[in-house]
């Protein structure tokens, strides 16, 4: 299944974006909903909480008064930490039941308002933020919810704040235009993004796009991190370091706009053993990608020329990403961390990339897919080999 987190300030209009997934045919997880459920009336939740809180919490009915736990809950940082601790294992226990539930080819989206916060993340496999201005959000609280101005917001200053968002935001959703504009906007999200990417998880397909420099992208490096913390919970322990490398990861620089990330493993037995995590995650491997041809002059002269990596691809038609999989110490491994570095180092360097790349992408227009690759790294493969010696002699001089 692809797994969305939508997530937003309080008052930004989840439900909106939520309710118009829904009628495209996401299975909704809503976590306010399940909240309420796992402290309703007669549960163990609830019961924790009036250990926790007191007995005047609770309404006339024997039901949770839920304003008067908010004023206790929300006062104060270990009042917020003690109330986290009760309902979030229960609601994380429901949200895994209704997910073991979900269809196979389901896009399932969670409505998680803390979901920064609690760093959740990384254990999706896109991230949808609902933006609204904080005033904006305040007004409406206090006019459509009834909420008290001053608790509106010490509700809003308790969750994350905007740039916190952003940072995990792989989709920002601009929800203070007119009526029917976000929806629109949802509308063009499902059928040229989030349908692709769930038909691509499915059956294990890495986008794969023709090579196309563009100028340089600053939110590269935020695109990276939040693919590197996915890729941290796939592949957990086996994992010895995450590396954005490539021409994505070098400031200022025209690049192909894919980012590249190396994994580094201690064998190529780990390598396989996170294999089908990396794919849940986004990341289906690309069939026939198990050798690479790292300079022989940046390795152990005696050792093998070619040396086995694994690649996985992302499978989000929004983000292209190729993942190179690598024993420490493999020649590839250094000469993709050394390379990347020295580009960073050198402005010479760089200009004698974005030259080589120049060529590279003027023998591939015009060409398909497959074709244009061929042709793009036919003009990169031995310009990488002629400056290996250059890269290897500058690593020496200047160790990571």
């Amino acid at each position: 299944m692809l797994r969305i987190g939508l997530t937003g300030g309080m008052g930004a209009g989840k439900s909106t974006v939520a309710r118009a997934l829904v009628a495209r045919g996401a299975m909704l997880i809503d976590s306010d909903v399940i909240a309420r459920e796992v402290v309703a009336a007669g549960t163990p939740g609830l019961v924790a909480l009036v250990e926790a809180f007191g007995a005047d919490i609770l309404a006339a009915d024997g039901s949770l008064d839920r304003p008067a736990l908010a004023a206790r809950a929300f006062r104060d940082d270990e009042s917020r930490t003690t109330l986290n601790s009760i309902t979030h294992p229960l609601v994380g226990q429901r949200t895994a039941e209704l997910l073991a539930a979900a269809a196979p080819d389901a896009i399932v989206v969670q409505d998680v308002p803390l979901l920064v916060e609690n760093h959740m993340a990384p254990f999706v496999n896109l991230v949808l933020v609902v933006d609204v201005a904080a005033e904006t959000r305040i007004r409406r609280l206090v006019e459509y919810r009834g909420v008290p101005e001053d608790d509106a917001r010490a509700r809003i200053a308790a969750q994350a704040t905007d740039e916190q968002r952003y940072a995990a935001a792989d989709v920002l959703l601009d929800n203070s235009g007119p009526a029917g504009a976000v929806e629109a906007t949802v509308d063009r999200l499902w059928d040229e993004r989030l349908v692709p990417f769930e038909a691509n998880m499915r059956s294990g397909a890495a986008v794969r796009p023709a090579p196309r420099i563009v100028e340089p992208n600053p939110e590269w490096p935020a695109q990276a991190r939040r693919l590197i913390a996915r890729l941290q919970v796939a592949a957990d322990a086996a994992a010895v370091r995450i590396d954005h490398i490539g021409a994505t990861a070098v400031p200022g620089l025209a690049a192909n706009d894919v980012l590249d990330l190396q994994v580094t493993v201690p064998d190529m037995a780990a390598a396989d053993g996170i294999r089908e995590a990396v794919a849940a995650a986004g990341f289906p491997a690309v069939p026939g990608r198990t050798h690479d041809d790292p300079e022989p002059v940046f390795g152990d002269a005696a050792a093998p020329h070619h040396r086995t990596l694994r690649v996985h691809g992302s499978a989000d038609p929004g983000r292209p990403a190729y993942i190179h999989v690598r024993a420490a110490g493999d020649p590839g491994q250094k000469f993709a961390l050394a390379f990347r570095d020295w580009l960073r180092a050198e402005p010479a360097a760089r200009a004698e990339y974005t030259e080589v790349e120049q060529k590279a992408a003027a023998a591939a227009s015009g060409l398909d897919r497959d074709e244009a690759s061929a042709a793009y790294h036919a003009v990169q493969e031995p310009w990488f080999d002629s400056v290996s010696p250059r890269v290897r002699a500058w690593r020496a001089e200047n160790p990571e």
